[in-house]
C-alpha cells in the first residue's frame, strides 16, 4: 500500500528556479506531498526621476518611504514507483497585484467567456515531471527551460534575492519607467517560464548535463482554448493572425536548448554553461490600413506591420565557488529585446553582461551585482533620427543578509539603476531616468 507523507523541502534561496531532481528523495512506492512557501516584507527609502510628475491635471508626488511584501506557495508532490520511476507535479502560486487602495488585495474584477472573477492569487509555474536520475527527466506544463535552468553566473542570492526583477522584491516598489526591471539579464522571466512546453533534462555524464525544450505557442494553462470554435485572435494555436495587436507579440515554435559543465576539485566548484533560444513571431495576414490604424505601421511591405525578426538569443555564463566566495559572469546577445520580446526589423541586436560576487561566512552573506544592458528598447525604424537606436540600462546592488535560522533571514541592500534612450516616450525629455533605494526586510521560507 502506498503511503501518504507530508514533508517540507529545503529552503529556497532564490525562489522559483527548480532543479531537475525531485524536491526530496522519495522511497519506492511512496508519495511525498509538500506545501512549501515564501513570505517577504521590506521597508524602503527611495528616490527617482518620477518622484514628482507634473501634467496638465497638476502635480503628483510619491512618498519616498514605502513598504511592500509578497507571499508565494509551492504545493506539489513527488512520488516513486516500485520499479524506481520518479514522477510528480510542482506549482508556484503568488499573491496578485491590484491598484492602490485602503487595505484591499483583491485584484481587479475580470470577465472571461461570461465568467466573472476577482483574482487574489495567480499561478506562475505549474508542471508535471517523470523520469529517473540515470535517464533524465521530462517536464510538461508551465515551467523553466534551458535559458533559466542553465543560467550560470547571474548572482543575486543576497539581499531580497530578487535583484532588479519586478516579481515582489524591492524593485516592485520603484517607479517602472525609472527602473531597469525588464532587461534580458534574467532568464527566469514569466515571458519564458509562464508558457506550456515540453522540457527534457538530461542526467549528468562526466560533468556535462543538458536541457532542451519545445514550445508550440506562447500560451499558458487554460489560455486560448476555452470555447475555441474558430481561428480568432483569442485562439491559442494561431500561426497567423489578422489582428494588428498580435504583430510581434506572440511566439510560435520556440526551441530552447543548452549545455552545462561543472567540476568540483580541491574545494573549488566551477560551472560553465551555454544556451540558445530560437522563436518565430506569428505572421500578420491583415490589411495595411488596419495595422496603421492600430499604430503598428506604416508597413515595410504590403503586409506584416513593421516586421519583426525571429528571436535568436545566445547565453554564455561561468562561475567559481571557493571558501565561501562565489564569483560569476554572464553574457546574453542576439536578436532579442527587453522582456524577451521580438526586435523590429532594422533595430539593433542585444548585448547584455552581468557580474556578481557573494561571500558567505557563518550566518552572514555579503554580495554585490552589476549589469549593463544594451537593447533596441522602444526603437522604431520608421522613426529614424527621432529616437536613439539603443536603450542602455545598468544597475548596481550591494547588500547583506543575516541568517537567523534555516527558515528566516534579515537583509539590508542598496540599489541604483539608470536608463537612457533619447526619444523614448517612457523616459524624461532628455531620455534619461534613474532610481535608487535603500531597503531592509525579512524573508521567511518553509
Amino acid at each position: 500500500m502506498r503511503k501518504l507523507l507530508m514533508a517540507a523541502a529545503a529552503p529556497l534561496l532564490a525562489a522559483g528556479v527548480a532543479n531537475a531532481q525531485p524536491v526530496k528523495e522519495v522511497p519506492a512506492g511512496t508519495i511525498v506531498v509538500h506545501m512549501n512557501g515564501r513570505f517577504q516584507f521590506e521597508v524602503a527609502d527611495f528616490g527617482s526621476t518620477y518622484n514628482s510628475v507634473t501634467t496638465a491635471a497638476g502635480t503628483s508626488k510619491l512618498n519616498s518611504v514605502t513598504d511592500d511584501g509578497e507571499l508565494r506557495l509551492y504545493p506539489g508532490f513527488d512520488a516513486k514507483t516500485l520499479s524506481g520511476l520518479d514522477y510528480g507535479a510542482q506549482t508556484e502560486i503568488r499573491t496578485g497585484f491590484s491598484d492602490a487602495g485602503v487595505g484591499q488585495n483583491g485584484g481587479k474584477p475580470t470577465t472571461v467567456n461570461g465568467n466573472s472573477s476577482q483574482d487574489t492569487i495567480y499561478v506562475r509555474r505549474a508542471y508535471g515531471y517523470i523520469g529517473t536520475k540515470n535517464y533524465g527527466f521530462l517536464r510538461f506544463g508551465q515551467t523553466d527551460a534551458a535559458t533559466s535552468l542553465l543560467e550560470v553566473g547571474v548572482i543575486y542570492n543576497f539581499g531580497d534575492g530578487d535583484g532588479w526583477k519586478n516579481r515582489g522584491g524591492v524593485a516592485t516598489t520603484l517607479p517602472t519607467y525609472a527602473s531597469p526591471i525588464n532587461t534580458i539579464v534574467w532568464g527566469d522571466q514569466v515571458a519564458l517560464y509562464g508558457t506550456n512546453k515540453l522540457v527534457y533534462i538530461s542526467p549528468k555524464v562526466y560533468g556535462f548535463s543538458g536541457v532542451v525544450s519545445y514550445e508550440p505557442n506562447s500560451n499558458g494553462l487554460n489560455e486560448g482554448y476555452y470555447n475555441n470554435t474558430s481561428a480568432t485572435s483569442t485562439s491559442a494555436e494561431l500561426s497567423s493572425s489578422t489582428s494588428p495587436t498580435d504583430i510581434g507579440s506572440r511566439r510560435k515554435n520556440t526551441v530552447d536548448a543548452g549545455l552545462e559543465y561543472s567540476l568540483k576539485q580541491g574545494g573549488v566548484l566551477s560551472k560553465l554553461a551555454v544556451t540558445y533560444l530560437h522563436s518565430a513571431p506569428i505572421n500578420y495576414t491583415g490589411t495595411s490600413a488596419a495595422a496603421v490604424t492600430a499604430g503598428v505601421g506604416p508597413l515595410e511591405t504590403s503586409k506584416g506591420g513593421r516586421g519583426y525578426s525571429d528571436m535568436n538569443a545566445y547565453q554564455f555564463g561561468t562561475q567559481v565557488s571557493y571558501a565561501g566566495f562565489t564569483l560569476g559572469g554572464n553574457i546574453k546577445i542576439g536578436q532579442v529585446n527587453d522582456s524577451y520580446a521580438f526586435v523590429p526589423k532594422g533595430a539593433r541586436s542585444a548585448f547584455v553582461y552581468d557580474l556578481g560576487l557573494t561571500y558567505t561566512v557563518g550566518p552572514y552573506v555579503i554580495g554585490a551585482n552589476y549589469f549593463d544592458s544594451q537593447t533596441a528598447g522602444s526603437y522604431d525604424p520608421t522613426k529614424y533620427r527621432k529616437e536613439a537606436r539603443t536603450l542602455n540600462e545598468n544597475g548596481v546592488i550591494v547588500g547583506g543578509n543575516y541568517i537567523v535560522g534555516k527558515d528566516m533571514d534579515l537583509f539590508l541592500q542598496y540599489m541604483y539603476g539608470h536608463r537612457h534612450q533619447y526619444g523614448n516616450s517612457q523616459l524624461s525629455a532628455t531620455g534619461n531616468a534613474q532610481t535608487q533605494a535603500v531597503a531592509m526586510g525579512a524573508t521567511l521560507k518553509w
